[in-house]
């Protein structure tokens, strides 16, 4: 398992505690809502943006949470480019609203959802934060995937359909699927392919996660478009809403790939998808302003290219909302 891999488990189990703690410490004080919500300042669908400075909107109000209502009404697509974030952790979720809807774009936020728990745990945190932001739901993290059985993978991805398809604009069906710590590969190709069936019989919008790994793969049946060209199928190839990209230049000799040469290779094998980075990021913190930024604001020729990125370590990185990264990802995110 790659160094990075090992960092976002732990740091994922960690996360976990903290949050179970803080909602155990709420009911036992009865402060934890029955449901909440929130109300967005991003307002990107006309326009309207806050300031680089991290200024709240026009009317200059804070978060709110408030008892919500999802209707089973279709979803607004999201629209590119997609400003992505990956929340790995639910806890002080007032912070996590505040850090989304202060940025100047409206973003897609990933939620990460746990291997130990259920749908019914991240629901109400979702409907606060689809008030804020996109969302789209990694249905289990590449850490984790060998541990399940491919049925179970299956009735994991249904009952999250069932407590969340109201809410999730775009469902990860697999995540890093082609690294080599996944398990078997006729295993991790019925995980993903069962996924995407259950979600597309449904009507969602489906995305699939690759690991880029060029010269620093353990097998070459795992680099990253000979996995991909022998083992996802026709119909994914063809029927993919997006395609995206998981690279952390720290676990890959610190390669800077020819990004353009990339996307149109992918591009290539998967014509009628979006394209762009699934999860990007690093855990030095004397490069992690220069790697947001550069990542953020790269431009891709592809007319199906929509950004993404979805850096892994938001929510330690940038929440709350005045930690000096988050300036940096809302600076980034403005570039013309």
């Amino acid at each position: 398992m790659d160094s990075n891999i090992r960092l976002k488990a732990a740091a994922h189990r960690r996360a976990m505690w903290v949050t179970a703690l803080v909602f155990a410490t709420a009911i036992a004080t009865g402060l934890l809502v029955t449901d909440c919500g929130g109300r967005s300042n991003n307002n990107h669908a006309n326009g309207a943006s806050t300031s680089s400075t991290g200024q709240a909107g026009s009317n200059g109000n804070e978060p709110v949470l408030a008892a919500q209502t999802v209707t089973a009404a279709a979803l607004t697509p999201v629209p590119a480019p997609i400003y992505g974030v990956t929340v790995d952790d639910i806890s002080e979720l007032p912070a996590i609203i505040e850090s989304l809807q202060r940025l100047a774009r409206k973003p897609t936020a990933r939620i990460v959802f746990d291997e130990t728990v259920g749908p019914a745990y991240y629901r109400k945190a979702a409907i606060a934060m689809s008030e804020v932001s996109y969302l789209m739901g990694e249905i289990l993290d590449s850490a984790y995937v060998r541990r399940i059985s491919v049925s179970g993978y299956l009735n994991r991805t249904t009952r999250y359909l069932d407590s969340m398809g109201d809410i999730v604009h775009i469902w990860e069906v697999g995540n890093e699927v082609n690294g080599e710590w996944l398990g078997t590969t006729s295993s991790v190709v019925a995980k993903i392919s069962g996924a995407y069936d259950l979600v597309k019989a449904r009507g969602k919008v489906t995305a699939l996660t690759l690991y880029y790994n060029e010269e620093c793969w353990s097998r070459r049946s795992n680099e990253m478009f000979t996995w991909a060209q022998a083992n996802i199928p026709a119909r994914m190839k063809q029927g993919l809403d997006y395609v995206l990209i998981s690279y952390y230049e720290e676990d890959c000799n610190d390669l800077r790939p020819d990004w353009p040469t990339v996307f149109a290779k992918l591009a290539a094998m998967f014509p009628n998808s979006k394209i762009g980075f699934g999860e990007v990021g690093t855990s030095d913190p004397a490069r992690k302003a220069e790697t947001l930024q550069r990542y953020y604001t790269m431009k891709i020729d592809q007319p199906n290219y929509i950004g993404g990125h979805f850096w892994w370590y938001y929510r330690e990185d940038m929440v709350p909302w005045t930690l000096p990264l988050w300036s940096v990802l809302n600076t980034a995110i403005q570039t013309p």
